[in-house]
């Protein structure tokens, strides 16, 4: 399996027009974050989980050839608002695209894509098949695939787990129930906003805690904002199996 992270940036993370901060200002390409996504290769197969305003842009620069699936973790447009773009995979494999979401999250795909969903479809338009899932294991192409419920703030959203690895992004809670399916993960991507209380996500040190106590050989923080501070000097304050993630990072398992 190799995990390649597309995005580890949020929407206050992103570079910004006008914005004059150290982390817009560094040379450091590791500051520069696009929005949270991140793709799986597994078995053969090709998954992204997310597909944010920067989609386009993040599977030119990985020069993704191929893609099989797409997973979502809930409907925030920073999540979402790329779909469009599979119309790409459409044209090179001649297939629809599956697509894996829970309701809430395929409701919202359909009133902001609704042009997608039309009895009657415009020529060249994406072209997908929906699949809603539940907290239920489910495969995608003889991939098992465990999702994760945990909450952002009041809302739910599902990470998930493929194999050895999981991915947990908008998050500030996860019930000792779910903490049980994460356990026994070698590689963990988590939510690590910034240094301040936020209302729905991680902090720098709550995720440094989850961290610990899920034990992954290797954990790499995303979702990162300009409040968490430069990455050179973030990962000098981290435990040696923490790291903070940068896009384009690539990991093998």
């Amino acid at each position: 399996m190799v995990i390649t992270l597309l995005g580890t940036g949020t929407s206050s993370g992103v570079p910004l027009i006008g914005c004059e901060c150290a982390v817009c200002r560094s040379v450091d390409y590791r500051d520069k974050r696009l929005r949270s996504s991140v793709h799986i290769s597994v078995e053969g197969r090709s998954f992204v989980i997310d597909t944010g305003p920067d989609f386009r842009q993040q599977v030119l620069r990985l020069d993704l050839k191929q893609l099989d699936a797409v997973l979502f973790t809930h409907e925030h447009k920073d999540h979402t608002a790329g779909m469009d773009e599979v119309r790409a995979y459409n044209f090179r494999s001649g297939h629809d695209m599956p697509i894996y979401a829970r309701q809430s999250v395929l409701t919202q795909l359909e009133r902001e894509f609704s042009y997608v969903f039309a009895e009657h479809k415009y020529p060249g338009i994406p072209r997908i098949r929906a699949h809603e899932i539940t907290n239920t294991s489910f495969e995608v192409m003889g991939v098992q695939i465990v999702p994760i419920e945990v909450m952002h703030h009041k809302l739910p959203v599902f990470g998930f787990r493929v194999g050895d690895f999981t991915y947990l992004t908008d998050l500030n809670y996860i019930s000792d129930e779910e903490l049980e399916k994460v356990y026994g993960t070698k590689v963990l991507v988590l939510d690590a906003l910034q240094r301040q209380p936020h209302i729905s996500h991680y902090t720098l040190d709550q995720a440094v805690a989850m961290a610990g106590r899920i034990g992954a050989d290797r954990t790499y923080f995303t979702h990162i904002s300009h409040k968490l501070g430069m990455h050179r000097e973030v990962e000098k304050e981290l435990p040696p199996s923490i790291r903070l993630g940068y896009d384009g990072l690539q990991i093998k398992l």
